[in-house]
């Protein structure tokens, strides 16, 4: 069975609701799953500040806490982030960066790897964020599977991000269901990939 982890970072909501349907999309298409939110890095007084943001981080305060275990269990890591002026969150960021000992010792290699995001704004930086992330990848030695153009869903008017699926939500408007289905078209690629991947490396 191929090892799903969903690995992600919200402050409002959007980007839970995106990672929450990646995780059932990956079982659905077969996969063992874990769904986990980073921890938040922000002061107390800076999220109480937005009460959209204090709720949501009491609403999922069920949901465990990514750990560098998770990155090892896994074949197929699944990276959501809202975009912070064009690149990743902090919050996603720090723990991307405490990686250094896998990557040290090569556990990260030939890992497969695909991430989405969302931004308020159509021009947000949605794009640039996801790139970012890459960066990161190509280090590792990991395998990014994109959606690209792969799908008929990737031509609707919602959707259109070869690089991963991308969310605007003017703030207030979550994902609806063309964007739930470009996740899930997303997810079920990812694993569908290393599925194959691992067959053949075992082969070899």
């Amino acid at each position: 069975m191929t090892n799903v982890a969903v690995i992600y970072y919200s402050s409002t909501g959007h980007v839970h609701k995106m990672a929450e349907a990646a995780a059932v999309s990956a079982e659905k298409a077969g996969a063992e799953v874990r769904l986990r939110r980073v921890a938040e890095t922000a002061s107390e007084s800076v999220v109480a500040a937005s009460p959209e943001w204090s709720e949501h981080v009491a609403a999922t305060g069920g949901i465990a806490t990514a750990t560098l275990e998770d990155l090892e269990w896994a074949d197929v890591l699944l990276f959501g982030t809202p975009t912070r002026f064009g690149l990743p969150a902090a919050q996603l960021k720090q723990f991307i960066d405490s990686t250094g000992e896998l990557w040290n010792q090569g556990r990260l290699v030939n890992k497969v790897v695909s991430s989405f995001t969302s931004t308020s704004t159509s021009h947000g930086g949605q794009e640039s964020t996801l790139l970012a992330l890459n960066n990161t990848f190509y280090h590792w030695g990991a395998i990014i599977v994109a959606p690209g153009y792969a799908d008929p869903i990737q031509f609707s008017a919602a959707n259109g991000n070869p690089y991963g699926t991308s969310h605007v939500s003017h703030d207030t408007t979550p994902p609806g269901e063309e964007k739930l289905d470009a996740i899930d078209f997303q997810a079920r690629r990812a694993v569908e990939i290393a599925t194959a991947l691992n067959i053949g490396l075992k082969a070899l």
